[in-house]
């Protein structure tokens, strides 16, 4: 048998040396990576941008508004639907008019003294104690359920505005609820109407947004300062347009 002379120059604690690795594929990788990365943070910083400049335009139509029991409310923070999608950003939201809420307000006004205006009616005294406290306790009762409804209505009926649509949820009660929706690029024309003494007073109307969607009409409601909501409508349209023909430029 022929002996391999090779292996006796190979001692047992000899280290292998391996030959060097190619990096360049995982530093291209790497820079692929980051580049990435840069490009999303860059649109992310112009969408900001482009929502704050946005939300500074209608600041100085409308105003500054953050309390939350506002009929408007600007750009807000802690408002927010089930429907909103993950980076869809909330410009405006609009709640009817504060006055639309004085006729229940009054009524349960009423309704919380009327036990103690039954005081002075003379067959009441007939009646045992036990059974006007247990009235007076179910009137109560009633009475807030009222209140209860009637501020539910007002504070969930709201129309939104936001950087991709216009939202109309309308809330009944708690097991009636509707939900409208609109993209700004499918607003065809946009009127107002302010109808009455009182709106006339308190300046507020109802909108109506005329789309090429599905559904053909959004309405708002008693909704204030109606002719500033409409400028900002005219805007984000705008925008909208202008947007389409950079990109249609760009092609």
């Amino acid at each position: 048998m022929t002996r391999s002379f090779d292996l006796d120059k190979v001692a047992p604690d000899d280290q292998i040396i391996m030959p060097p690795k190619d990096d360049t594929n995982l530093i291209k990788e790497k820079n692929i990576y980051k580049k990435e990365i840069r490009d999303k943070e860059v649109e992310k910083k112009i969408d900001n941008t482009k929502t704050n400049s946005l939300a500074e335009r209608i600041y100085d139509i409308v105003g500054h508004t953050k309390h939350s029991l506002s009929s408007v409310l600007v750009n807000p923070d802690v408002f927010t639907f089930e429907e909103r999608d993950n980076q869809e950003e909330i410009l405006l939201v609009a709640r009817p008019h504060w006055f639309t809420n004085l006729s229940w307000i009054l009524v349960s006004s009423l309704m919380l003294i009327a036990p103690t205006l039954l005081k002075f009616i003379p067959v009441i005294n007939d009646i045992p104690t036990k059974y006007i406290s247990l009235g007076s306790l179910v009137w109560y009762l009633l009475t807030f359920a009222v209140i209860f409804e009637n501020f539910l209505s007002w504070y969930f009926d709201v129309f939104i505005i936001t950087d991709k649509r216009v939202i109309d949820i309308d809330f009944n009660n708690l097991l009636d609820k509707k939900f409208s929706e609109a993209k700004l690029s499918m607003i065809q024309d946009v009127t107002s109407r302010v109808s009455g003494l009182g709106q006339t007073m308190f300046n507020y109307g109802t909108i109506y947004i005329q789309t090429a969607a599905e559904v053909s009409y959004i309405t708002f409601e008693k909704v204030p300062h109606p002719e500033k909501i409409i400028k900002i409508l005219q805007i984000l349209v705008e925008e909208k347009e202008a947007g389409k023909k950079e990109g249609s430029n760009d092609d």
